[in-house]
């Protein structure tokens, strides 16, 4: 039970985590593959609904990350400001208890296309109570229903769905010691 609950007393910190590790095998996965044109930028904070960048060629993808221990996403508040991303996406992480990945789900539109239309979903509550005990509505954000989500199994299907696809053999990296002989 303490671990359960230090999630929830620690859920910003859980998240950067889960960021971190994301990006890490993320980058690694793709250096396997050979693709190494990858750029990787952190937001300083969330006031655009986003928490990462990531590019490759002509996609770029603002990623806003979401985390649970459950197996699969509840409703997911989501920033409005994320649909007006050029190629903004949502990335629930499904982690066990030791913050490894379980399974990823994908909340997008391919590469280069916009997040699916916000419009029709309802605004959440905010987590916080007013005085008066009323949690007031996040007019800025859209509560996505768990089934707008599509599971992904693996790091290379997040890959594909954020850049389209990759090379599935590795392709040799230069560096400067290979060119140099």
């Amino acid at each position: 039970m303490a671990e359960l609950e230090a999630h929830s007393l620690h859920s910003t910190l859980r998240e950067r985590i889960v960021e971190h590790v994301f990006v890490g095998e993320a980058l690694r996965a793709l250096w396997r593959r050979g693709v190494v044109d990858v750029e990787v930028l952190r937001s300083e904070f969330d006031a655009h609904g986003y928490d990462l960048v990531m590019g490759r060629g002509a996609i770029v993808r603002h990623i806003q990350f979401k985390t649970g221990v459950r197996d699969r996403p509840g409703a997911v508040s989501v920033s409005r400001s994320l649909a007006g991303k050029a190629s903004g996406c949502v990335i629930w992480i499904s982690v066990d208890l030791g913050l490894e990945a379980r399974a990823y789900w994908w909340f997008g539109g391919g590469p280069g296309q916009p997040l699916p239309d916000l419009s029709g979903f309802s605004s959440p509550k905010r987590i916080g109570r007013r005085e008066t005990g009323e949690r007031p509505l996040r007019i800025n954000h859209s509560k996505v229903p768990a089934g707008q989500f599509r599971r992904l199994g693996s790091m290379d299907e997040v890959l594909e769905v954020l850049f389209g696809p990759l090379p599935d053999e590795p392709t040799p990296v230069v560096s400067e010691e290979t060119e140099a002989a």
